[in-house]
Protein backbone atom coordinates (compact mmCIF):
# COMPACT_ATOMS: atom_id res chain seq x y z
CA UNK A 1 0.00 0.00 0.00
CA UNK A 2 2.62 2.38 0.70
CA UNK A 3 4.68 1.44 -2.18
CA UNK A 4 1.24 2.72 -4.37
CA UNK A 5 1.78 5.85 -2.26
CA UNK A 6 4.80 6.94 -3.01
CA UNK A 7 4.78 5.87 -6.93
CA UNK A 8 1.26 7.92 -6.92
CA UNK A 9 3.57 10.69 -5.50
CA UNK A 10 6.37 10.28 -7.51
CA UNK A 11 4.34 10.71 -10.49
CA UNK A 12 2.46 13.70 -9.32
CA UNK A 13 5.85 15.42 -8.42
CA UNK A 14 7.25 14.44 -12.10
CA UNK A 15 4.11 15.31 -13.69
CA UNK A 16 4.77 19.20 -13.90
CA UNK A 17 8.42 19.27 -14.76
CA UNK A 18 6.86 16.72 -17.74
CA UNK A 19 3.99 18.84 -18.47
CA UNK A 20 6.13 21.57 -19.23
CA UNK A 21 8.10 20.45 -21.68
CA UNK A 22 5.37 18.33 -23.30
CA UNK A 23 2.26 20.50 -23.69
CA UNK A 24 0.11 17.81 -24.68
CA UNK A 25 0.37 16.17 -21.02
CA UNK A 26 -0.97 19.56 -19.99
CA UNK A 27 -3.69 19.25 -22.54
CA UNK A 28 -4.53 15.70 -21.47
CA UNK A 29 -4.89 17.25 -18.18
CA UNK A 30 -7.30 20.07 -19.23
CA UNK A 31 -9.29 18.01 -21.39
CA UNK A 32 -9.73 14.85 -18.19
CA UNK A 33 -10.83 17.77 -16.13
CA UNK A 34 -12.90 19.09 -18.57
CA UNK A 35 -14.97 15.73 -18.97
CA UNK A 36 -14.52 15.33 -15.04
CA UNK A 37 -16.60 18.53 -14.31
CA UNK A 38 -18.94 17.75 -17.10
CA UNK A 39 -20.07 14.39 -14.84
CA UNK A 40 -19.45 15.01 -11.72
CA UNK A 41 -20.53 18.87 -11.57
CA UNK A 42 -24.39 19.57 -11.58
CA UNK A 43 -24.71 21.95 -14.98
CA UNK A 44 -21.75 21.77 -16.86
CA UNK A 45 -21.32 20.61 -19.87
CA UNK A 46 -17.67 20.38 -22.04
CA UNK A 47 -18.18 21.61 -26.05
CA UNK A 48 -15.87 19.60 -28.12
CA UNK A 49 -14.95 22.61 -30.53
CA UNK A 50 -13.23 24.32 -27.81
CA UNK A 51 -11.42 21.80 -26.63
CA UNK A 52 -10.44 21.21 -30.41
CA UNK A 53 -9.60 24.77 -30.33
CA UNK A 54 -7.24 24.84 -27.32
CA UNK A 55 -5.22 21.89 -28.91
CA UNK A 56 -4.86 24.62 -31.69
CA UNK A 57 -3.42 27.38 -29.91
CA UNK A 58 -1.03 24.84 -28.09
CA UNK A 59 0.20 23.88 -31.23
CA UNK A 60 -0.79 20.23 -30.66
CA UNK A 61 -0.98 18.17 -33.85
CA UNK A 62 -4.40 17.82 -35.59
CA UNK A 63 -6.30 14.93 -34.03
CA UNK A 64 -5.07 15.31 -30.96
CA UNK A 65 -8.54 15.80 -29.05
CA UNK A 66 -9.74 12.75 -30.19
CA UNK A 67 -7.09 10.94 -29.68
CA UNK A 68 -7.07 11.95 -25.83
CA UNK A 69 -11.08 11.59 -25.74
CA UNK A 70 -10.71 7.99 -27.07
CA UNK A 71 -7.69 7.11 -24.87
CA UNK A 72 -10.06 8.68 -21.98
CA UNK A 73 -13.15 7.17 -22.45
CA UNK A 74 -10.64 3.28 -22.98
CA UNK A 75 -9.23 4.04 -19.77
CA UNK A 76 -12.01 5.38 -18.02
CA UNK A 77 -14.99 2.48 -19.35
CA UNK A 78 -12.29 -0.32 -18.56
CA UNK A 79 -11.99 -0.46 -22.60
CA UNK A 80 -15.76 -0.53 -23.33
CA UNK A 81 -15.52 2.59 -24.99
CA UNK A 82 -13.08 4.56 -26.84
CA UNK A 83 -10.13 3.04 -28.11
CA UNK A 84 -6.51 2.16 -26.32
CA UNK A 85 -3.85 4.75 -27.80
CA UNK A 86 0.10 4.41 -27.57
CA UNK A 87 1.29 3.75 -24.18
CA UNK A 88 3.19 7.47 -23.83
CA UNK A 89 -0.54 8.98 -23.83
CA UNK A 90 -2.03 5.88 -21.73
CA UNK A 91 0.22 7.08 -18.98
CA UNK A 92 -0.07 10.75 -19.17
CA UNK A 93 -4.30 9.74 -18.96
CA UNK A 94 -3.12 7.56 -16.05
CA UNK A 95 -1.29 10.41 -14.28
CA UNK A 96 -3.42 13.35 -15.26
CA UNK A 97 -6.42 10.45 -13.58
CA UNK A 98 -4.65 10.35 -10.57
CA UNK A 99 -3.91 14.03 -9.96
CA UNK A 100 -7.43 14.76 -10.52
CA UNK A 101 -8.72 12.37 -8.53
CA UNK A 102 -6.17 13.45 -5.59
CA UNK A 103 -7.96 16.93 -6.04
CA UNK A 104 -11.40 16.60 -5.91
CA UNK A 105 -10.51 14.31 -2.66
CA UNK A 106 -8.48 17.04 -1.34
CA UNK A 107 -10.58 19.31 -2.54
CA UNK A 108 -14.33 18.05 -2.02
CA UNK A 109 -16.58 17.91 -5.09
CA UNK A 110 -18.26 21.02 -4.41
CA UNK A 111 -14.76 22.86 -3.76
CA UNK A 112 -13.33 20.66 -6.75
CA UNK A 113 -16.36 21.65 -9.07
CA UNK A 114 -16.25 25.33 -7.72
CA UNK A 115 -12.25 25.82 -8.93
CA UNK A 116 -13.14 24.34 -12.28
CA UNK A 117 -14.97 27.09 -13.61
CA UNK A 118 -11.83 29.34 -13.24
CA UNK A 119 -9.26 26.65 -14.32
CA UNK A 120 -11.25 25.61 -17.02
CA UNK A 121 -13.35 28.89 -18.35
CA UNK A 122 -13.07 28.66 -22.13
CA UNK A 123 -13.44 24.20 -21.99
CA UNK A 124 -16.40 23.71 -19.56
CA UNK A 125 -19.60 25.77 -19.65
CA UNK A 126 -22.97 26.08 -18.19
CA UNK A 127 -25.41 23.28 -19.46
CA UNK A 128 -27.61 24.92 -22.39
CA UNK A 129 -25.28 28.47 -22.45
Amino acid sequence: MRAGFLMTALLLVAAPAHAEDHPRSTYVTLVLQAFAAKVECPGTDVVYQDLVRKAEQMQLPEGTTEKVRKAIAWMHTGGKMGEKQDDDLMAEVAVATQATDLNQRRLGMPGWCEAQKTNLAGLIRAKGG
